[in-house]
């Protein structure tokens, strides 16, 4: 057993721009699939808690929302969680990739961390893609922008670096609690994890006009008494007729594309095979409405 009066614990909120991989570190960190990946911005809406358990300690991971300029009432909710999230850590993860042209977006990110009082270290993600002189001029450029306590190259897709990333943060963690058992990944309910896998798969599927516009809701979940089976209905909810016909496609072909591709991840999941249907409902507008948005999963109370 670990010794207790020198067990780290706290929270590590991992923010960035849209796509730069903080739900693949986030996923790589805890050896199993939580939060859903898609090359598509905004594929994360809700903060996804996980949970890394050591000898030396136990991180609290938030995985939040790609920070960007709202469009509507969901992405004003999507700024607000992101918000928030750094505002509960103890460390702060701002995940970069490696371009020594630093955009607008991340010296957005770069002002609003200029107001924390916690350590941000800057994890420079995606390290596989550029030599090592490329990264060095990447650290020189960001240094200048924003007070960093650590600066972290890594590959969350390689796994390269994570090591190194997981014992820095390590060092500006409170000595403290066990927050959750050793074996324990997530808090996310199976219901929320089951419904964005399948939005993970049709963010995956479909073109780049609609999966912006979708939402996916778990109608029912039950297992079957006396096997090892579960019967899921999901609900695909999208804004326009003609979205309606793209998701569901020829003779319903791309919504069997989606079911087939959503079903195995589900399965390991659940630990059992799974019947899996789904159907879609159009709700116009539902990003731009409260009572909508609360209904699929995304209410400003809860942030």
């Amino acid at each position: 057993m670990e010794n207790e009066a020198a067990f780290r614990s706290g929270f590590a909120a991992l923010l960035g721009r849209p796509n730069v991989g903080k739900s693949t570190l986030m996923n790589r960190i805890v050896g199993q699939k939580i939060a859903i990946t898609s090359p598509k911005p905004q594929t994360t809406r809700n903060r996804i808690q996980t949970v890394y358990t050591s000898d030396e300690g136990q991180i609290i991971f938030l995985d939040t929302p790609g920070i960007h300029k709202a469009k509507n009432k969901l992405g004003e909710y999507m700024d607000a969680v992101a918000q928030r999230t750094a505002a509960d850590a103890d460390v702060i993860l701002w995940l970069v990739e490696p371009d020594t042209r630093i955009g607008e977006g991340d010296m957005r990110i770069a002002r609003k961390l200029s107001n924390v009082n916690v350590p941000v270290i800057l994890v420079i993600n995606k390290t596989d893609k550029v030599r090592r002189d490329q990264i060095l001029k990447v650290i020189d450029a960001f240094r200048s922008v924003c007070d960093l306590a650590e600066i972290v190259p890594c590959s969350a897709l390689k796994g390269e670096g994570v090591d190194d990333l997981l014992q820095t943060i390590f060092k500006y963690l409170p000595y403290g609690p066990r927050y959750y058992d050793e074996d324990m990944v997530t808090d996310q309910p199976q219901r929320e994890i089951a419904a964005e896998l399948i939005r993970e798969k049709a963010l995956r599927c479909l073109g780049e006009e609609v999966p912006h516009g979708i939402a996916v809701t778990i109608e029912s979940m039950k297992k079957r008494p006396g096997r090892d089976l579960a019967d899921i209905e999901a609900t695909i909810i999208c804004e326009r007729e003609s979205h309606k016909g793209i998701i569901i496609g020829h003779k319903g072909a791309m919504l069997r594309k989606i079911g087939s591709y959503a079903r195995p991840d589900i399965e390991d999941m659940l630990g059992m095979k799974v019947n899996l249907r789904l159907w879609v409902k159009v709700r116009k507008g539902w990003r731009d409405s409260d009572i909508m948005m609360k209904n699929f999963g995304y209410n400003p109370k809860d942030i």
